[in-house]
């Protein structure tokens, strides 16, 4: 049975057509994953599914993910993070597994605060997130947001003060990329850009052009999921800021 498979240009071209094609047909993808981004079961024979092209410096691995986590695409990392992410991908206990190269997962959804409906982007990478220039297991992507200018949420309650000179870049209604301040001052400069532009639902860009902000929340891998509906979206979050792992700022929106 034809699989609901994404393949990429780019994906194509590292694998070649010829075994691109043998995928789309289902001769030899999964039926059931594991996705890469959010580690929850998933079914290429019902539901949207992207490939995903991990290549080092002398080996690449194919892994499969939730389309609505992660576009299809191909990831560069080093040759160690792969024989890691091959292992993750087999089964083996992630203790045995070198360190992964975390991507950074987005999901948009609305957010009901005091009778209105916001945008929003959760972030969630799929990884912990050392700090640059630093070995270890740890995990300081909240405290690198904090510095940044993100403030911790204890409850969502109200919308979170706006952080100047970021930005959420929305074109042709669709999400392209997560703007942050250029380090000396200059252009803003990418902190999340999307390898394919992200398309959003309608109301969703309703609001956005409304309020002409997004509001943007944050968690450590783990704390959010993959969730289908934005009901659960709101409870997971709910609970992540009760346990102290959500920060959040409101984002100015750049582009329609």
């Amino acid at each position: 049975m034809p699989r609901m498979l994404d393949v990429s240009d780019e994906v194509r071209a590292e694998i070649g057509d010829e075994e691109a094609d043998r995928l789309l047909a289902g001769e030899n993808a999964p039926g059931g994953y594991d996705c890469t981004s959010c580690r929850t079961p998933g079914d290429s024979e019902q539901e949207r599914t992207s490939t995903v092209l991990f290549v080092g410096d002398e080996t690449a691995v194919l892994a499969f993910a939730h389309s609505t986590c992660l576009p299809s695409q191909v990831v560069q990392v080093t040759e160690e993070q792969l024989q890691g992410a091959a292992r993750s991908i087999a089964g083996d206990s992630p203790a045995q597994a070198a360190p992964e190269q975390a991507v950074l997962g987005v999901t948009s959804g609305l957010i009901l605060l005091s009778g209105e409906l916001h945008p929003a982007l959760v972030v969630e990478p799929t990884a912990p997130i050392a700090r640059p220039g630093t070995t270890g297991a740890g995990d300081d992507f909240l405290p690198l947001l904090i510095e940044q200018g993100f403030m911790p949420l204890p409850q969502i309650d109200s919308v979170p003060p706006v952080l100047h000179g970021w930005s959420v870049l929305l074109a042709m209604g669709q999400l392209h990329a997560i703007l942050q301040p250029g380090t000396t001052g200059g252009s803003p400069v990418a902190w999340w850009q999307a390898h394919q532009a992200l398309q959003v639902a309608d109301a969703w860009r309703a609001a956005a052009n409304k309020h002409q902000q997004v509001l943007m929340f944050a968690a450590p891998v783990g704390s959010i999921g993959r969730q289908p509906r934005e009901d659960l979206l709101r409870d997971a979050l709910d609970k992540a800021a009760a346990n102290g792992k959500l920060v959040a700022a409101t984002l100015p929106l750049a582009g329609t």
